[in-house]
């Protein structure tokens, strides 16, 4: 039996709210957020144009509109904060482009993109015009990949602040150094006992900085306060990137909830910091849909995986809003493996027991669903059914394997933005593979 054989689609098409271009276009969604502190706005792919320009607009808003304080992005730390400083009209980076420059690592497309470019572009503005007294809104990561450059970053913290923790820093991080930057092979080593672990160095090293947190926090007021913490942070990321570079070799389920909770009690630290410097904390969180919709609602739960969405809910129950992406075909930018070049794929229609075929026969192009009211389901939709998911590879030719998984989007997500037919993202950097591929050409051949 086909999917809409089992709906009401007159009834679901009457709750699905256009999406024209207009300003209005997400009320129902601004007024499902309310006075949340956490709204967690997903993509289905991390190379789609619609989803980040979304995104973006449905972030203006609840900053100027709903008093929303921080962006935070499926990024690593030290990455994000120079953006982070520029927004903020910090002195080092007179350019947009130029402080989105620190995401080298792979994929780079997913950060240095033309709608980010953009955003963080408009995000500067805004704070600029801000009269004095008024917080500005921050930008920052929630990664942990960043092992190398975040002891970079505590060392030159320690280096301006404490000569003498600095040398001590230096002898404990330098456990990793006959390792050159190759996070995997220390992970290797580590677990297999080819080498000893930097377990006991990195916890120390965290230890002696938290323990340091009123004395560095109170000698210049607020900005000490924040380059502390952005000490200490990263501090945090590479004692967690340093286990999770050691259990990855143990299997999936072990370094996904380890790096999902680093995420978590990232965004926890930030939260606490923020209110506790300006009063008040609101974060507005991008990332992957895997990431943000409730995993207990997918195969995920069933295989012991947990994400940001269900810790954050747990843990603040109605205060996050869960926002998940769909689109039905399109093109997408992905690469066919990882550290692959980056290409312009196009994405095969949704299987037909599909949220995405359900949600592609409506007719509506693009559409705003507001699925729960906070506490229970406000539409009527069969469950489970297949939902797409495409990371930084795109495999369409083992798609039903590579990228769909069962899920109850009644209890994943709060809302759903579906954006049936998008474009890839474009990067900032474009290589031959990228701009000779596969464009939206429909109807199809």
């Amino acid at each position: 039996m086909r999917v809409d054989d089992r709906v009401d689609l007159e009834g679901l098409k009457n709750k699905a709210w256009p999406l024209r271009g207009a300003r209005e276009d997400y009320d129902p969604l601004l007024e499902r957020i309310g006075n949340s502190s956490f709204a967690l706005l997903g993509e289905a792919s991390h190379g789609t144009h619609e989803f980040y320009r979304h995104r973006a607009e449905i972030t203006k808003r609840l900053i100027t509109e709903k008093g929303f304080t921080a962006v935070c992005i499926e990024g690593d730390w030290p990455d994000a904060y120079r953006v982070n400083r520029f927004v903020r009209g910090e002195p080092g980076f007179s350019e947009a482009v130029e402080a989105l420059s620190g995401f080298k690592r792979f994929p780079t497309w997913m950060w240095r993109n033309a709608d980010v470019l953009d955003f963080i572009g408009w995000l500067r503005q805004y704070n600029d015009q801000l009269a004095g007294g008024k917080t500005q809104v921050g930008f920052y990561g929630l990664d942990l990949y960043s092992l190398y450059q975040s002891i970079q970053a505590v060392l030159q913290y320690l280096q301006k602040t404490d000569s003498e923790a600095a040398r001590r820093a230096r002898y404990r991080y330098s456990c990793f150094d006959h390792f050159g930057e190759d996070v995997q092979r220390y992970g290797y080593a580590a677990q297999f006992g080819l080498s000893p672990s930097c377990e006991n160095e990195v916890v120390e090293q965290l230890v002696e900085l938290t323990q340091k947190a009123a004395e560095f926090a109170q000698r210049d007021g607020r900005m000490a306060a924040d380059e502390f913490f952005f000490a200490e942070q990263n501090a945090r990321v590479v004692k967690n990137a340093e286990e999770y570079y050691r259990i990855m070799f143990r299997g999936h389920v072990a370094s996904w909830n380890l790096r999902d909770r680093h995420m978590t009690e990232t965004l926890e630290a930030l939260f606490n910091h923020l209110r506790h410097r300006d009063g008040n904390a609101k974060l507005v969180v991008w990332a992957h849909n895997s990431h943000l919709g409730d995993a207990r609602s997918t195969e995920m739960g069933r295989r012991g995986e947990w994400n940001i969405g269900q810790l954050t809910r747990e843990r603040y129950g109605q205060e996050s809003v869960l926002v998940g992406f769909t689109t039905y075909t399109g093109t997408v930018t992905a690469a066919s493996d990882w550290d692959s070049p980056v290409e312009r794929k196009r994405v095969r229609p949704a299987l037909p027991d599909s949220y995405e075929a359900l949600f592609h026969s409506l007719g509506i192009s693009d559409f705003l669903l507001t699925i729960t009211d906070g506490s229970s389901p406000v539409i009527d939709i069969p469950e489970p059914l297949l939902e797409r998911a495409i990371g930084v590879v795109y495999l369409p030719e083992t798609e039903r394997v590579s990228h769909y998984f069962q899920a109850k989007l009644a209890s994943q997500f709060d809302s759903i933005v579906h954006c049936d037919v998008t474009r890839a993202v474009e990067p900032l950097e474009l290589n031959p593979e990228w701009e000779s591929g596969e464009w939206e050409t429909f109807p199809w051949g």
